[in-house]
């Protein structure tokens, strides 16, 4: 059963802009914080954005002013929007959505190449 999907990593330049999506499946019950994280060769994953169900934003440092996460509560699905893309944003990206009535739990998407190359 496929709990979450994501879309939209690809290759572009330096400088330009992806969005990527992922959508949950209503299975998983009620959302709480919704997220995005990165893993590139050699190196841990790290997050780098959230939103909380009270659409509270935080965002690591490195991405701040450049991408842009947002929720879509009625299709339970989140976004990140990036521009100004640098080489060293290539990465696997993974969603990862917190949802749950009375106990909280993780759910993972696949992951999606972004990879930003001249």
């Amino acid at each position: 059963q496929v709990q979450l999907v994501e879309s939209g990593g690809g290759l572009v330049q330096p400088g330009g802009s992806l969005r990527l999506s992922c959508a949950a499946s209503r299975s998983i019950g009620p959302i709480r914080t919704m997220g995005w994280y990165r893993q590139a060769p050699g190196k841990q994953r790290e997050l780098v954005a959230a939103i909380t169900s009270g659409d509270t934003r935080t965002y690591v440092d490195s991405v701040k002013g450049r991408f842009t996460i947002s929720r879509d509560n009625a299709n339970n699905t989140v976004y990140l929007q990036m521009t100004s893309l640098k080489p060293e944003d290539t990465a696997v990206y993974y969603c990862k959505v917190v949802a749950g009535i009375f106990t909280a739990r993780d759910y993972w998407g696949q992951g999606t190449q972004v990879t930003v190359s001249s």
